[in-house]
């Protein structure tokens, strides 16, 4: 690809990954609104995602001037759009030659070469096409030990020599539908879409409600988690600053953490992930927005993962979000008594379905009690909220949540004409 003013392929994919974030969030930002990147940066990341999304810009006329927004209807799409922005990496001239070159001469997973054949073959075919790449050894060397590494070749050690071949193709006949599901259900679903994409195309038989489109650009950063948890290893993980603090002109502030990677949670209703990891240097296990890192890196084994999963066990049962340790250092009690009549055993049954940790209780006929302790008693705010015309009891040890709980209510109440009712 020759260098341009402008050109759609992207070397550094964590530089636009917070542009595509905040255009679909919030809407695309003029050049003087949006004060992370430079004029000339903007621009080009906007272009760029104007023309993968192209099909998915909305343009509407406002007061202030053009407003320009990413809308989106995920019942009315097969794949998720965000999937080109993962298809657009660099290359030069030279490395996607070589890389077709490769495979021209070893066209089957039974041919086999000599790294010394494959630099002759290759020679040969750019001399036939004409073309002014010069390839030396290390190149070559370094394109075969990288496909190596991504199990695309098999390097075969035979008497003192190399042998190259292709790795044999995987049978996807008939996996069309199942990888087109799990690439818009599955954290790291690239993986399930670049393999859709070798098969020929159907139609989907899968319609999405609620389906979290941003997720898809942090794969990359989902798959290195994975990774390292496959192989029981430290990572490095490098998290940005609050998005206010750069939205002000302030310091990313950027930090580092050396952690043990435990478990990837993803929220069933925002389809938010988060990892819980181990901080060595604290002590106990900490929560990390998968948003929120920059990149990771995969250090060495860990000796004491195992018991590191396995002391999380007692943790997680006193979570019911993200949270797992408290600010305080005690755990919060939180219950609650709700109003069921005898014919209304689904609300009993929902209870039970939706609560995560904790017991729910029998009072008399009618009442029934839910109680837990949990770190973070507001995380429990959402879920309660949806009993509110059936709770007729309420406690929390954490008074500043029960009055703020308490407070929003007289808040409604006021929007309704009700003022003094008390909750």
């Amino acid at each position: 690809m020759r260098d341009t003013a402008y050109s759609e392929l992207v070397k550094n994919f964590n530089k636009i990954r917070e542009y595509l974030r905040e255009f679909y969030v919030y809407g695309f930002k003029t050049r003087t609104e949006y004060s992370e990147k430079s004029a000339r940066s903007y621009d080009d990341e906007r272009r760029r995602i104007e023309n993968w999304l192209s099909g998915y810009i909305r343009i509407s006329q406002t007061p202030e001037g053009k407003n320009v927004s990413i809308c989106v209807d995920t019942r009315d799409i097969d794949h998720n759009p965000f999937f080109k922005a993962l298809k657009t990496k660099s290359f030069t001239d030279g490395d996607i030659t070589m890389h077709f070159m490769i495979f021209d001469l070893l066209p089957t997973p039974d041919k086999q070469m000599t790294l010394r054949e494959l630099m002759d073959g290759i020679c040969d075919l750019a001399n036939e096409c004409g073309g002014d790449a010069i390839y030396d050894d290390s190149t070559l060397r370094k394109k075969l030990k990288e496909y190596e590494d991504e199990g695309i070749i098999i390097a075969v050690r035979d008497k003192g020599r190399t042998l190259y071949s292709r790795a044999p193709d995987t049978d996807l006949s008939g996996a069309y539908e199942m990888l087109g599901f799990a690439s818009e259900t599955q954290p790291c679903g690239a993986l399930g879409n670049f393999m859709q994409d070798k098969l020929p195309a159907e139609e989907s038989p899968f319609a999405y409600k609620h389906n979290s489109l941003t997720g898809v650009i942090d794969s990359d950063i989902v798959c290195g988690i994975f990774l390292a948890m496959s192989s029981k290893s430290y990572i490095e993980v490098k998290t940005l600053g609050k998005r206010e603090k750069r939205e002000a002109g302030v310091s990313p502030d950027e930090k580092a953490h050396r952690v043990v990677p435990v478990k990837l949670l993803v929220s069933s209703q925002e389809g938010k992930e988060t990892l819980v990891a181990y901080i060595p240097g604290e002590g106990e296990y900490g929560s990390f927005r998968i948003d929120r890192i920059k990149e990771i890196k995969i250090g060495d084994p860990c000796p004491d993962y195992e018991k590191i999963r396995e002391d999380f066990t007692p943790v997680e049962a006193k979570m019911w979000g993200t949270v797992c340790r408290s600010r305080s250092g005690r755990l919060e009690h939180v219950s609650f008594i709700i109003q069921a009549s005898p014919w209304e055993d689904y609300i009993v049954r929902r209870l039970e379905r939706e609560k995560r940790t904790g017991t729910v209780t029998r009072v008399d006929d009618t009442h029934y009690m839910y109680s837990a302790d949990v770190y973070d008693s507001t995380e429990l705010l959402p879920w309660i909220r949806t009993f509110i015309c059936r709770i007729t009891q309420l406690d929390f040890s954490n008074r500043t949540i029960e009055n703020r709980f308490k407070k929003d209510l007289r808040e409604m109440y006021a929007l309704y004409g009700l003022e003094g009712v008390q909750p």
